[in-house]
């Protein structure tokens, strides 16, 4: 029998598909106005007890997948629907920790889950410091389905497309001489077709690599490397050097704005839309920092750069109109959620209507009616998912917020949370580091 839990969130799901969303026409009679996109946020919480929360996608209807925290401390894979949060977590695969990383417009779920059973070469793949094996899963009808590898202990599924595709990457059976410990076999990005899984191809050789996201036509984004120590400055076990669109399985570099070693931020991309368009981080000349990029096959790699006074950008998710959302950094690495439209960079916590309860660390996930979810601070300086939903609203040039809004400096006990809590990729933990 489903849990009530699972029914509420289809008849939630109904109440969506039911209720088209509609903004009011722009006022084209005062042209001596500027019209601009404004945003409401809530703060979408934890599970009961929890005091962190982390997002990674949010699908057309408002289905935001990620994680909470949970009063042990133990992270489960958390599905939020309006003021509505659902634990898929449990029972999960049998481990203590597991993360929703992408959700589709079937309400199905991908993600990670720890297992109950140690990893026999004591890696720690999923960085939860259990050194449990970790295993991909496809959440459907109620159910956490877990995925295979390419013959390894571990895996990770990161993204599914409305289609039932499943993208990410897995270990397979060959122990890799360049891994620092734990870290002992290689891992290669993954397509999972009907539960079949199917390997991408790295480039130039590089001996691992990871799948971030797929588009509806089947094409996928990620990157691929050299392996690394679990770092939370980077993806995994990775240090990612080419970033990559796999297109008919043939792995396609993507290019760089002048890096090339990957050590500041890596070469990698993180999110494809329905037109072919990618976002990402590259290094720039010298691998000292990175900026976002916005990649097409006409223009090739633009670098977005970043907003006044910072250093380093990434650009995380892109929906089928173009906008980007990510984050951008100071000096010492204080982040701010960013909305780039049009050539133009906005902090987006200088767009919003109204008090705010969170501060707009990153924009991890940007749907198709304008919807932004993302990691924000709260005022005691927990970290929670956020949900940022766009108004119309007419502003002049002297009643606009932006620019107005105080940085806020995340203190050591939040930078560690962040450091140690944070997962990867879309949520932007790999950008936190300790300074």
């Amino acid at each position: 029998m489903k849990s009530q839990s699972l029914l509420s969130l289809s008849a939630w799901l109904l109440a969506v598909l039911a209720v088209p969303l509609t903004i009011a026409a722009q006022d084209t009679q005062q042209p001596t106005l500027l019209p601009a996109v404004q945003y409401t946020v809530t703060d979408l919480g934890t599970l009961s007890g929890g005091s962190f929360s982390q997002p990674f996608f949010i699908n057309r209807y408002g289905l935001v997948s990620g994680s909470s925290s949970l009063p042990d401390g133990n992270q489960h894979a958390t599905l939020w629907l309006e003021e509505l949060k659902v634990d898929i977590g449990e029972p999960g695969l049998g481990g203590p920790n597991s993360i929703a990383f992408g959700d589709n417009e079937r309400f199905q779920s991908a993600g990670e889950a720890e297992t109950s059973t140690l990893d026999p070469n004591g890696e720690d793949f999923c960085g939860f410091g259990t050194h449990l094996s970790c295993l991909p899963f496809l959440w459907r009808d109620g159910e956490m389905v877990q995925l295979p590898t390419l013959g390894g202990n571990n895996g990770v599924a990161m993204a599914v497309s409305n289609r039932g595709e499943v993208a990410g990457f897995a270990e397979n059976s060959t122990p890799d001489p360049g891994c620092p410990a734990p870290q002992v076999l290689h891992f290669k990005p993954v397509v999972w077709e009907k539960g079949a899984i199917h390997q991408l191809p790295t480039f130039g050789g590089d001996p691992d690599g990871v799948a971030q996201e797929m588009n509806d036509e089947g094409k996928v984004v990620g990157g691929s490397g050299t392996c690394a120590t679990f770092n939370p400055n980077f993806l995994y076990n990775l240090v990612p050097i080419h970033a990559l669109l796999w297109e008919k399985g043939k792995a396609i570099d993507l290019g760089n704005l002048g890096g090339e070693t990957g050590q500041a931020g890596g070469n990698i991309a993180y999110d494809i839309n329905n037109r072919g368009q990618v976002v990402g981080n590259s290094d720039l000349p010298g691998d000292t920092t990175f900026h976002a990029f916005l990649w097409t096959w006409r223009t090739g790699m633009q670098d977005l750069g970043t907003l006044s006074g910072d250093v380093a950008s990434v650009s995380i998710s892109i929906n089928d109109g173009g906008s980007v959302v990510g984050a951008s950094l100071d000096a010492n690495f204080n982040p701010r959620a960013f909305l780039w439209e049009k050539g133009l960079m906005s902090d987006l916590n200088a767009l919003i209507v109204g008090d705010s309860p969170l501060y707009l660390l990153t924009g991890c996930s940007l749907n198709s009616r304008g919807e932004i979810t993302g990691l924000g601070l709260t005022s005691t300086g927990e970290i929670h998912t956020y949900l940022a939903r766009p108004i119309h609203a007419v502003v002049t040039n002297e009643s606009t917020s932006q620019g107005v809004i105080a940085r806020r400096i995340l203190s050591d006990d939040a930078r560690k949370l962040m450091q140690q809590q944070l997962r990867f990729g879309r949520s932007g933990a790999r950008f936190m580091r300790l300074q």
